[in-house]
């Protein structure tokens, strides 16, 4: 799907807009695609103007929410098919997104795109083929790109997940000059589609799944054979957990998951929020 190439708004920003413009000014200075670049915009007294187009004023938008113009009005960054999927503004610029309302990538610390640079740095990934098991937003494949992978093949399940990448500027583009061709993006489910890679094809691993209650196929001994069986020896594995369930139930997923890895093939450490493990 192409990339959204119009305004996107927070609270936030509407509110600076439309500050600028009772205040009297006649242009705008700030950022309209969550804080990758800055521009100006031309204020009038019922629209604004941004890369040749005109826009209302928007009024009444909700905080901890990002809007895109759909041609007719500023929408949420929002879909519902099952399950809510929300892109959140956060203070680092480059956005997370809420599945249900809850978080899928740590923000409280750092940007979610530093956060996925330090766990990309692990499996070092210059002049490898690597292969970015659920996808999400795509910071694990812009770490990648940028730190000089040959090749990043990404799956994605969740259709609406795809949607949410082409709203999101911080989300590399696989059709982007930028990606120079070296950005494999998948509608699929990698638990599946993993079985059509072949053996020993993969330099370096990335693998970011869901929680356990909601993907439990992407924990199992089975499909950690199967990344066994994928990686070249010696290849690297990084495997996000964070830690849930620890302080109401006792579960340590990462000594879990661990060992797991361990019987499949791996030589598994923890480190920062996850395992990181070599293919012996």
């Amino acid at each position: 799907m192409a990339h959204y190439a119009g305004p996107l708004l927070t609270q936030a920003v509407a509110g600076s807009l439309l500050e600028a413009r009772d205040a009297g000014a006649d242009e705008w200075s700030g950022s309209l695609d969550l804080g990758r670049t800055s521009g100006t915009a031309r204020l009038h007294a019922e629209e604004w103007q941004w890369c040749g187009r005109s826009y209302p004023y928007p009024v009444g938008l909700k905080d901890r929410t990002i809007y895109y113009w759909d041609d007719e009005a500023f929408a949420p960054a929002s879909r519902f098919s099952g399950s809510l999927i929300k892109l959140v503004p956060t203070e680092w610029g480059a956005p997370t997104f809420e599945i249900d309302g809850i978080k899928m990538l740590p923000t409280s610390k750092a940007s979610p795109l530093d956060d996925a640079r330090r766990k990309v740095e692990l499996v070092q990934p210059r002049g490898k083929v690597v292969l970015d098991t659920c996808g999400g937003l795509g910071y694990f494949a812009a770490c990648c790109l940028e730190a000089g992978a040959t090749l990043v093949r990404s799956f994605e399940k969740n259709a609406d997940v795809l949607w949410l990448r082409t709203l999101n500027p911080w989300s590399p583009d696989p059709d982007a000059p930028a990606s120079g061709g070296r950005l494999e993006l998948v509608h699929g489910d990698v638990s599946q589609e993993i079985a059509q890679i072949p053996d020993a094809s993969v330099d370096a691993l990335l693998h970011d799944p869901p929680r356990f209650g909601i993907a439990g196929e992407l924990y199992s001994q089975a499909f950690y054979g199967q990344l066994a069986r994928v990686l070249r020896r010696s290849g690297w594995l990084f495997h996000y957990t964070g830690s849930p369930n620890k302080l109401t139930s006792g579960r340590d997923v990462p000594r879990e998951v661990a060992k797991r890895l361990e019987s499949a093939g791996f030589k598994a450490q923890l480190a920062l929020d996850g395992v990181l493990a070599t293919r012996r």
